[in-house]
């Protein structure tokens, strides 16, 4: 099987990728988006979101790094991947998935699946663009405000000239609520021949095992289910029993240590909070010190608490 990472818009950033890649077995891991509008952008932008582009697009630990771009312009787009992969991007993808209400709101992402026909224009764009040995892939979610077109935005990408395709299991209205309708993908995968990536609610090995035998798909992305067990790939990949709360406490405080070498200290807090709005549904032990170290604010409160409890142990 193959295994993916996937983008997560504010949560997985260089250093969680980093982290992430370091103790699972993806295939690939891809950024959160990049932004395009009208211009092209300059390369500060994509090393700022992408530092991973100096290591030749891959990770500290190996992974190949895909960056994704969110766009409505066609030619911008394709401008824009041109640059992603002369800087080192190991392929580009294209997110039709984003729900994010200002997203939306400028033509962006999820909005894009009411217009099969934009979102073909768009990706075939991208891919006269790229050089043809570099993937070409997109993101997507079964609609927008139902699923009525799912199909016809699955078979727009392919025949646009897509290498494959990642479908989230749900429309924008359904968000990220249970449950993800994998028998939707299920009928991609039988009509299109190039390879399809299964995605939404794989939180253990056995979800993903689910996924795999209802979509008939040997391709998996995790997203949630990843920052809320560590090594959840591991976990889904390698048959690795999952990480016990002390191995995900010395995982955080590891992470720590990252991020106060590379990043002001002052964002520390509200990453690591974020963090363990995830760990929640994995470790009860999570939520018994989210009450205690959510009234911190500063990175000397949250790490002395967090070693205290990694002390305890």
């Amino acid at each position: 099987m193959r295994l993916v990472l996937a983008p997560m818009e504010g949560v997985v950033d260089d250093l969680m990728r980093d982290i992430l890649s370091t103790i699972n077995p993806f295939d690939l891991v891809v950024t959160e988006f990049v932004r395009v509008v009208d211009q092209l952008l300059p390369e500060k932008v994509y090393y700022k979101l992408c530092p991973e582009l100096k290591n030749n697009g891959l990770t500290p630990s190996g992974t190949p790094v895909r960056v994704q771009l969110l766009g409505q312009e066609p030619a911008w787009m394709a401008e824009n991947a041109i640059r992603a992969i002369e800087l080192g991007s190991r392929g580009v993808d294209a997110n039709f998935g984003c729900p994010a209400k200002i997203v939306n709101k400028s033509k962006g992402g999820a909005v894009l699946l009411q217009y099969p026909e934009n979102i073909h224009n768009i990706v075939k764009a991208m891919r006269q663009a790229v050089p043809v040995e570099q993937p070409v892939t997109a993101k997507i979610r079964l609609g927008y405000e139902d699923k009525s077109l799912f199909m016809e935005n699955a078979l727009a990408i392919y025949e646009a000239g897509a290498t494959e395709i990642a479908i989230h299991a749900r429309s924008k209205v359904d968000g990220y609520k249970p449950p993800a309708y994998w028998e939707y993908i299920t009928e991609v995968r039988k009509r299109l021949p190039i390879p399809v990536i299964a995605n939404g609610e794989i939180w253990s090995e056995a979800d993903a095992k689910r996924c795999m035998e209802v979509t008939g798909c040997d391709n998996i992305m995790i997203g949630r289910g990843a920052i809320s067990l560590p090594n959840l790939g591991a976990s889904i990949k390698n048959g690795d029993e999952p990480y016990t709360w002390q191995q995900t406490l010395d995982l955080l405080l590891a992470y720590t240590d990252k991020q106060l070498n590379g990043r002001k200290a002052d964002y520390l807090p509200a990453r690591i909070k974020q963090w363990f709005t995830y760990l929640n549904r994995q470790y009860p032990e999570a939520d018994e010190l989210f009450r205690e170290l959510r009234v911190y604010k500063t990175t000397d409160e949250i790490i002395s608490v967090l070693k205290k409890a990694q002390q305890a142990l």
